[in-house]
């Protein structure tokens, strides 16, 4: 079977849902991004696989670039549980952090440069640690990233009351697609793009036409939903009433 995060064409088709909608223009090509790490932290933690591709309007991959880094610190064994890669493998395969940095920040440049949105799911978290990145290894950062597209914020956006969890893996599975290797950046990228593309046909009246007005949508919404998450936490005596919940988008 061929890999579908590298094989430029064919791929299964996605799921159509009945609109009454065209699909908005911003979905007929999108980029996507995704990173696995040492951590979650992201001033801290470093990178250790990363892919950028390009998905066409049927959710077919046309461009695919990954890399595995030697993050010159030692990969916690909780850490290569999730994403399968330990230090010994990424000091023997991976390439220089500073020059994986690089070129992962100037493939998504030339991809916002070229006006093409970007797919990352749960966005912050990757832009924020890239940007972390950049500046550990003196690498000229992406200050402003856009247009960005998140399914998290736009699946909480428009489908807000559904029950359940909200992971990838979850939300790739309700909107039926298909996400095999989960936790692996090809993969994981791939599919929050496919992910975006069924948000597009299933709620296109919801969805601005641009991708610019999308982007600014988003800023709206992940702050909204931070705020009522802190709500939520406060009530629940998780988190303090003093603390709040940071909505930053799409880089904190």
């Amino acid at each position: 079977m061929s890999d579908p995060c590298h094989t430029v064409g064919g791929m299964d088709q996605l799921p159509l849902f009945e609109t009454l909608f065209d699909p908005p223009e911003w979905s007929r090509r999108v980029g996507v991004f995704d990173l696995e790490t040492t951590g979650i932290d992201v001033a801290r933690d470093r990178i250790v696989t990363a892919y950028v591709g390009v998905l066409d309007a049927s959710g077919a991959v046309r461009d695919a670039h990954d890399w595995l880094a030697d993050p010159g610190v030692r990969i916690p064994d909780a850490a290569a549980a999730v994403h399968g890669v330990t230090t010994a493998r990424a000091r023997a395969e991976g390439r220089p952090a500073a020059e994986v940095v690089a070129e992962v920040t100037a493939a998504l440049r030339a991809l916002f440069d070229a006006g093409i949105p970007v797919v990352a799911y749960n966005a912050p978290f990757d832009f924020s640690l890239l940007a972390h990145e950049a500046a550990r290894h003196g690498v000229a950062s992406i200050a402003d990233p856009g247009p960005v597209i998140d399914p998290l914020v736009i699946d909480k956006a428009c489908d807000r009351f559904r029950r359940g969890r909200r992971t990838l893996t979850a939300v790739a599975a309700h909107y039926a697609v298909t996400l095999d290797d989960a936790h692996e950046a090809c993969a994981d990228a791939v599919a929050a793009g496919r992910v975006a593309l069924a948000l597009a046909q299933r709620f296109p009246d919801a969805l601005p036409a641009t991708a610019g007005e999308l982007h600014t949508q988003q800023i709206g919404w992940a702050r909204d939903q931070a705020a009522s998450l802190t709500e939520y936490f406060v009530k629940i005596g998780r988190i303090d009433p003093a603390e709040q919940l940071d909505g930053s988008w799409p880089i904190r």
